[in-house]
């Protein structure tokens, strides 16, 4: 596993390295809003903010704004709140799992998001009484739950829950290819394939003001059991032994960690290697402790998603890559280092 941390050292510097994040961030964004079809200047994306958050008086061009709010902020913002939740899940199913290789894509939640997803766009799943997100969140429990019995069923231990969780995985990513090709016209499969890769091209306002307030709130949840986790480094007996309530704080964040996995998964689709990676380079920064680890596994989850969104869009000309290709290019690489050293230390 990965230790640090870089950024140690007193109050000054983690300050300062939270507003030089927050600034990448806000670049990063200006920048993803800027790139299109039709290319916006920089400084025409920021006076464009400038006049629908603060009210300011610059002459621009109707068309521009409006594709600059309407269309690219909201993409951005739905981006940047995907890479922070599914990070901060990487982060706490590390943390639960005692595992450097536990993240949701892994553990088969964002498969069996998926196969919820799926199941209420194509199948017509509950009859038009379960949202997307809710099909998706049903799927994603269901998916953790089969992974926990088959780990146990296998005499438990981290490494088997990362066996089953591949098992998982494939089960339900055939569930999904079976409801797509008995139930999914033509159309309708070549969309869904190419949002389970990953798509933010759908993206607008009512899918960020639901993204936002889950990540917000998944983070709020996950800080609040920074402690906790912190106690978990050293199992679930050494937990208990310091006064941790195990089972709820267990069942609390498992929840968290399916309620952000299951709604980012219905909004843009199941993206690989964010959780995986991400928790590693902030404890490189950062260092284990999770009052530090979350909140930059967090950010830099956000930062690195808007640019795999930015890359999605530039790297082939005239076409738009799923972004969940981008962030495997990425990811499979550092997926093999950490296994290496996994094993080294095993």
């Amino acid at each position: 596993m990965i230790r640090g941390p870089i950024l140690g050292g007193g109050w000054g510097l983690r300050a300062l390295a939270t507003v030089l994040a927050v600034a990448v961030l806000v670049a990063a964004i200006g920048v993803a809003v800027s790139i299109g079809e039709m290319a916006i200047p920089l400084a025409t994306t920021f006076q464009a903010l400038g006049n629908r958050l603060l009210g300011m008086g610059f002459a621009l061009s109707p068309i521009q704004e409006g594709v600059i709010w309407d269309y690219r902020l909201s993409r951005a913002v739905v981006a940047a709140c995907s890479g922070a939740a599914l990070a901060l899940s990487g982060a706490i199913l590390q943390a639960l799992l005692r595992n450097p290789l536990a993240e949701p894509y892994v553990l088969g939640i964002s498969a069996g998001a998926s196969t919820g997803a799926v199941a209420v766009m194509i199948a017509g799943f509950g009859g038009g009484a379960i949202s997307l997100s809710g099909g998706a969140f049903i799927g994603a429990v269901l998916a953790f739950a089969l992974v926990s019995l088959l780990a146990a069923g296998a005499g438990g231990g981290t490494d088997r829950i990362i066996l089953a969780g591949v098992a998982g995985s494939q089960l339900f990513n055939a569930l999904t290819s079976y409801i797509v090709t008995t139930s999914a016209n033509a159309e309708q499969a070549r969309g869904v394939m190419f949002w389970l890769l990953g798509s933010l091209g759908g993206v607008r306002w009512p899918d960020a003001h639901v993204a936002a307030p889950v990540a917000l709130a998944g983070f709020a949840i996950c800080i609040l059991h920074a402690r906790a986790l912190d106690a978990f480094t050293f199992g679930a007996d050494a937990a208990a032994s310091l006064g941790i309530a195990v089972t709820r704080v267990r069942l609390v964040l498992f929840g968290a960690t399916a309620a952000m996995t299951a709604t980012m998964v219905s909004i843009v689709g199941s993206i690989g290697f964010v959780g995986l990676v991400i928790p590693h380079a902030a404890r490189f920064l950062v260092g284990p402790g999770h009052i530090r680890l979350l909140p930059a596994s967090a950010m830099i989850g956000a930062i690195f998603m808007v640019l795999a969104d930015i890359v999605s869009r530039i790297i082939i000309p005239q076409q738009i890559l799923p972004i969940g290709v981008v962030t495997a290019l990425f990811g499979a690489p550092a997926f093999a280092i950490i296994l290496y050293r996994a094993r080294r230390t095993a």
